[in-house]
């Protein structure tokens, strides 16, 4: 059962910080060649449209086997190092901020494209895009601290 737990912590943590990685580093500079304009925000409405039920199923997954493994493996928070700590803050950040950008900027992005006010869908853009960077930051040093804290000095 452990590795199971396992796996599914670690393919959430993949998918969810991975495709984060993609959009922004890889997608978004490639997009930027695409005319007309308003055809960036369809393909980014799509997009989004995909990956969001994706982010949904790890943003469950992730707290879920973590908190499994914690108490299961680890007999709660007490037996655990400072990194599951720091992982744990770090995640119900990237958790909220999720949840801001799919209930407020996503939806306003969204809303945009659907009644084709493309002039206002580069701001609502921008909004989406600001909060991306930042969860793929946090996911990258919670990657980081996932792959070391086990050999952090105790």
């Amino acid at each position: 059962m452990i590795m199971i737990l396992l796996a599914l912590h670690a393919l959430s943590a993949v998918v969810w910080v991975g495709g984060m990685f993609f959009a922004y580093v890889v997608l978004r500079p490639s997009i930027a060649g695409i005319e007309p304009a308003p055809e960036r925000a369809r393909l980014w409405s799509r997009v989004f449209a995909r990956f969001f039920p994706w982010v949904w199923v790890a943003v469950f997954t992730l707290p879920t086997t973590g908190y499994a493994l914690i108490f299961g493996l680890h007999g709660g928070m007490a037996g655990v190092g400072p990194h599951v700590h720091l992982m744990q803050g770090l995640g119900w950040a990237m958790f909220l901020l999720f949840g801001h950008l799919y209930f407020a900027s996503w939806r306003r992005f969204r809303a945009v494209v659907d009644t084709g006010d493309l002039q206002a869908a580069g701001p609502a853009l921008a909004g989406i895009r600001r909060i991306v960077a930042i969860n793929l930051i946090l996911g990258l040093i919670v990657v980081t601290i996932a792959a070391t804290g086990r050999y952090w000095p105790q």
